[in-house]
């Protein structure tokens, strides 16, 4: 499939999509005001250490603490996990080998204490962002864990002699004491290739340890590449046939880029000079807009239907205008198979993480499920952010986790609905009248005399002098008071306000 890279700057925020087959599979969003932390390094002070979560929370500098778990404090781990663009390596225990209880968290940190950790994922909601104290710098082909004794090769690099001669390379020339992590891009490249690499990534480690001296806590000491930096260094590869840029400057960097990190990769890059904006000539702001919706159609006529909330997205799929051709469980299956495309696809735009249920429509056939839940595995197989997916249950849902380092794009992109607070939704004209009757009973059987005046949203004023008067009609008689009904356009739907005087 042909992939290609396009790329809009300004001097306010760079967006950088990943296209496969002409439509955007991936998009990288960094504002200048919200630039992604990731992967910096920070001289931290510990504030708070919660030994009933096995946790603290340690002051970096940021508006939010960042949190550290026990499992990420430890100077010599029993195990490590790493990450990256869905590359998992184990370091320490192998096999079916049971690992040693962890000690206390108050027996390894205290207030006040200070220590080098790194950003693990971005401040999500209302959390703080996660961090460690294990450093990892990535390199083109590998990744330097300084803190590691280990060397793990990507997951994804399958072939077994390709495995061991990776390793044998890295084992030969790496610091003594030192962990790497050798990336799926390296598959096939030559000794020469990892050593630059390698030599690249402990230098920059000296400069970083050389600096801590002159630094005091809470403090910056290293921040990751730009998002343009990042995006080139993580997903360029041979697949990789095109890059289209609109700025001569970011032009200009990414060669210089290129040239640095990767000297023998053949790539073509061009400059746009349109009139069209450059999201536009590539049709993306409209997918960008889809993406942002709740309700996604295919092609068949069916609906998908996303739903993200703190905990978890969920995910329904329905037939829709869809009635198929034959029979019912068919119509089913070929609505569920054109839904997992649609779902992959979107998991990976939207970069939605965490928790995901997944509503399929019920089958009866258990191989029909079973081969949706194949053909679920094989679409997230371009994912390079890690999955896990659990069987079709009875009830037709699917539970999956997908690894989340940073923020969806519709929290990116959106923030919650200012009228209806993120709720999604308002009370109902009717409710609002029928609390506002309520509460002037309240009122009028509480005070003995007095005018009463009741402000209100148009549409609810309107309603009370119209279609619902009986109900005004019937405390005025009952209470023998006069109740003034006036219109405020400025109140929320929901608001009003009873004046006695």
């Amino acid at each position: 499939m042909t992939k290609e890279l396009v790329i809009c700057t300004t001097s306010h925020e760079t967006r950088v999509a990943l296209l496969e087959g002409g439509h955007i599979a991936e998009l990288y969003i960094e504002r200048e005001r919200e630039r992604g932390i990731v992967g910096n390094i920070y001289m931290g002070k510990v504030i708070r250490v919660l030994p009933g979560m096995q946790a603290a929370f340690v002051d970096i500098g940021l508006e939010k603490a960042a949190f550290l778990y026990v499992a990420d404090v430890l100077d010599e781990m029993e195990e490590v996990e790493r990450s990256i663009e869905g590359e998992v390596a184990m370091a320490g225990a192998t096999g079916e080998q049971e690992l040693p209880a962890l000690p206390p968290i108050e027996d390894l940190l205290h207030e006040g204490q200070e220590l080098l950790v790194q950003i693990s994922k971005e401040p999500i909601g209302t959390k703080g962002a996660r961090i460690t104290s294990h450093i990892s710098l990535p390199g083109r082909h590998l990744v330097y864990m300084p803190t590691v004794d280990h060397v793990g090769i990507s997951r994804r690099i399958e072939c077994e002699d390709e495995r061991e001669r990776l390793r044998k390379i890295v084992e030969s020339i790496r610091p003594e004491g030192t962990g790497f992590i050798v990336r799926t891009v390296s598959e096939g490249k030559s000794e020469e290739d990892l050593r630059a690499d390698m030599q690249f990534l402990v230098g920059l480690w000296e400069d970083l340890s050389r600096d801590l001296e002159q630094r005091k806590a809470p403090s910056l000491i290293h921040s990751d590449l730009d998002v343009t930096s990042k995006v080139l260094r993580d997903i360029l590869t041979e697949e990789v046939k095109r890059i289209v840029v609109d700025s001569k400057e970011e032009y200009n960097k990414i060669i210089r880029f290129i040239r640095t990190f990767m000297p023998r990769l053949n790539y073509c890059i061009e400059l746009y000079d349109g009139d069209e904006p450059i999201f536009d000539a590539f049709g993306l702001e409209v997918e960008i807009s889809r993406a942002l919706g709740r309700k996604v159609w295919l092609k068949s006529g069916g609906s998908i239907i996303i739903e993200q909330t703190e905990a978890l997205t969920a995910v329904d799929v329905n037939t829709g205008r869809y009635v198929g051709k034959h029979n019912l469980e068919d119509t089913i299956l070929k609505t569920n198979l054109e839904a997992v495309k649609e779902i992959a696809f979107q998991l990976r735009l939207r970069n939605i993480g965490g928790l995901i249920i997944i509503d399929f429509i019920d089958m009866e056939k258990e191989a029909h499920r079973e081969k949706v839940h194949g053909a679920l595995e094989e679409a997230l197989k371009n994912d390079k952010n890690k999955t896990n997916i659990l069987k079709i249950s009875e009830l037709g849902l699917v539970e999956m986790t997908r690894k989340r380092v940073r923020e969806s794009i519709g929290r990116t992109l959106c923030e919650p609905c200012s009228y209806c607070e993120g709720k999604g939704y308002v009370k109902g004209k009717l409710t609002v009248i029928y609390e506002i009757l309520r509460e002037l009973h309240r009122e009028l059987k509480d005070l003995p005399a007095g005018h009463i005046t009741l402000l209100a949203h148009p549409d609810i004023t309107g309603l009370l002098v119209d279609e619902e008067r009986a109900g005004i009609d019937e405390l005025e008689q009952r209470y023998g008071r006069h109740i003034s009904i006036n219109s405020r356009p400025g109140f929320h739907i929901e608001q009003f306000e009873i004046a006695v005087g």
